[in-house]
């Protein structure tokens, strides 16, 4: 069956993928009239994502928000199409990095770094990373259903030199190239949900007491490997720069999800300014009160 949905979708992603952006944007606009208007997809929990995180805003500031993380949320999954057949100019051209050369620095020290980012912007197109920096680039993910997808993305995604790895891998190759002094740049989106049974850190974000990811924070003190916090902004359509901040150049002088609470401010500002280009389509606040069931249950463990 998953050999089926491929062959049948593939053919179809691969058609739209050659196609100019401008062309995308246009079937962007259109989608977005009937996603958000005839289907309503997600509208519900975007709705409520927005409202627990911008108490203070109106119905109509709220609801412009709401139009316009649609409207952007339909340009990421175009611009993920896109990434298909995009050539190394075009990408290069795109994104854009407003200050590379601290990474070069500490490349030139012979440092590994830990890049924390969240679901803003353009993250998928930090792609092009290894035609900018001389390192080693790293990135964590979950594996797909349809290992025939999985392995067309994991291509698309390597195609300019970057490596994904399974984040049940990714530990390991960390301590694999820690041990034979092989430096690299490993890339943590850290805003997402951790599974509750894994949780040991909860913290205010954007207002709500939520469980926090902190294996960046973790792995960064256990290899004293520098922190940086990867701000990326969209210019216009289509059009993206990130701005690589210095979170510590010395974790383990921090205490406990001190780094942490760092990367979630970073995040938070940048929010909190734009918040139309935030991920609010996922259900980010699903845990929320339930910090102290699970306490209570690991005391009984």
């Amino acid at each position: 069956m998953q050999f089926l949905i491929y062959i049948i979708v593939y053919p179809f992603i691969w058609f739209l993928s050659i196609l100019p952006l401008k062309v995308l944007y246009f079937i962007s606009d259109i989608i977005f009239i009937l996603l958000y208007y005839l289907i309503g997809y997600r509208k519900k929990v975007v709705r409520n994502n927005l409202k627990l995180a911008f108490p203070k805003k109106s119905k109509e500031e709220l609801l412009l928000i709401e139009k316009k993380t649609f409207h952007h949320f339909i340009d990421i999954f175009m611009e993920m199409i896109k990434s298909f057949t995009i050539s190394e100019k075009e990408i290069t051209k795109r994104f854009t990095y407003r200050n590379i050369d601290i990474l070069k620095d500490f490349y030139k020290k012979d440092k590994s770094l830990i890049l924390m980012t969240g679901h803003y912007a353009n993250w998928e197109w930090t792609v092009n990373m290894p035609n900018i920096v001389p390192y080693n680039a790293y990135a964590a993910f979950n594996k797909i259903s349809n290992k025939y997808f999985e392995k067309k993305i994991i291509k698309s995604r390597t195609k300019f030199g970057a490596y994904f790895i399974p984040t049940s891998k990714f530990i390991n190759l960390i301590q694999d190239n820690y041990n034979i002094k092989k430096t690299g740049i490993y890339g943590l989106i850290s805003d997402q949900s951790p599974r509750l049974e894994k949780t040991f850190y909860w913290n205010k974000f954007m207002g709500v007491n939520v469980p926090v990811h902190t294996g960046a924070e973790m792995l960064a003190k256990k290899y004293n490997y520098p922190v940086f916090y990867f701000k990326t902004e969209r210019i216009k359509r289509g059009y993206y720069e990130s701005t690589i901040k210095v979170l510590t150049e010395k974790p383990r002088e921090f205490k406990g999800y001190q780094i942490t609470d760092l990367f979630l401010k970073e995040l938070e500002s940048q929010i909190q300014n734009k918040p139309e280009f935030y991920f609010w389509t996922h259900k980010r606040f699903k845990h929320m009160g339930k910090e102290n069931e699970i306490i209570e249950r690991k005391k009984t463990l």
